[in-house]
């Protein structure tokens, strides 16, 4: 059956992450994307509801087509999510919403497609480093959880990763990591890069710190850890920082060998971007740099933080524009 690029529109368009629900909706192709609208995903018991619930809200009409972008691995009909309780079915959902069609990928595939359309207002520079045009990009960004993903060069330009890097083992960088990692093995048999590079993970962070330390555990969630840290107000919470840097800074590195990433390494996710000047004197960019014989090839890797608000929505609006190439051509 053929259709129309009008027969796509409205389309609806998703970032669906462990703690929030972004949605807004696109009428034509004439048209921008609308006013994004955050939900709390604890409020409702799948994206079915939650997108019903913003329809019903905003007073838009039910769109035709939908793409959502979402933090878990896509991987047949019913997805479970990591960091949230939403077990759901992929087909369902679609029926649910009356649509034609519905594109869903992973949250970090979907900030990865965004990624050629970011300019300079967009991005915040970490360090030094040029990106080599036509070179495998990568992106890793930690929130809710960890994300990971990255651009790789193919025939019609660029092909995102869909993949689940935020779950390999978090490497020690030195004795004192070793120890806390260590530490946080006594909690959880395997101790993930997500598992202290994340919102949750900054929290067990401050937690191991506080208990190698002697100091007192203060049970302090994770934007009053980031808060205290970056003012330096307290001494723990300004190692927890450090620490939760350098160590985004190694696993980035490893990002960044892996992918051969000379087209750089973007950082998104909903912790790093918030920290302002703190994050561009952190020991992250140092620790990237900090990979023996291949230092000198990390140096010129650029790393970006990204600013652009709601990035997963353009990622995802990007997919669906890929599609209906696809069907329409």
């Amino acid at each position: 059956m053929s259709i129309s690029l009008a027969d796509t529109y409205p389309r609806l368009v998703g970032d669906i992450g462990g703690t929030n629900a972004r949605f807004a909706m696109q009428l034509s192709g004439e048209t921008p994307i609308s006013e994004p609208v955050a939900l709390h995903c604890r409020d409702f018991s799948g994206p079915a509801e939650a997108i019903l619930h913003y329809l019903e809200l905003t007073g838009l009409p039910k769109p035709r087509w939908a793409g959502l972008a979402i933090a878990t691995a896509i991987s047949g009909d019913m997805l479970a999510m990591t960091n949230s309780g939403w077990k759901f079915s992929i087909s369902e959902t679609r029926n649910r919403i009356a649509l034609t069609h519905l594109r869903m990928l992973n949250d970090f595939t979907a900030l990865a497609l965004a990624l050629p359309q970011f300019g300079p207002n967009d991005l915040a520079q970490i360090g030094k480093g040029k990106a080599l045009a036509g070179k495998s990009i990568g992106l890793i960004g930690p929130g809710t959880g960890l994300g990971v993903s990255g651009l790789i060069p193919s025939e019609h330009g660029y092909s995102p990763i869909e993949g689940e890097g935020g779950h390999a083992t978090l490497p020690a960088f030195n004795a004192r990591e070793a120890e806390l990692i260590a530490r946080a093995r006594k909690k959880f048999p395997h101790v993930s890069a997500e598992r202290l590079i994340s919102g949750p993970g900054l929290e067990l962070l401050y937690e191991v710190i506080a208990e190698s330390n002697g100091a007192a555990n203060e049970k302090l969630p994770a934007d009053e850890i980031s808060r205290r840290g970056v003012a330096g107000s307290c001494p723990v919470c300004r190692e927890t920082m450090d620490t939760f840097c350098a160590m985004l800074g190694t696993v980035a590195a490893d990002v960044a060998l892996v992918l051969g990433a000379r087209g750089g390494v973007y950082i998104g996710g909903g912790i790093i971007p918030r920290l302002g000047d703190y994050f561009a004197a952190s020991p992250f960019r140092k620790r990237f740099e900090e990979k023996g014989r291949f230092s000198s090839y990390l140096a010129q890797i650029p790393t970006w933080v990204i600013l652009a608000p709601w990035p997963g929505l353009i990622g995802a609006a990007n997919a669906l524009n890929e599609d209906a190439q696809n069907m329409i051509s």
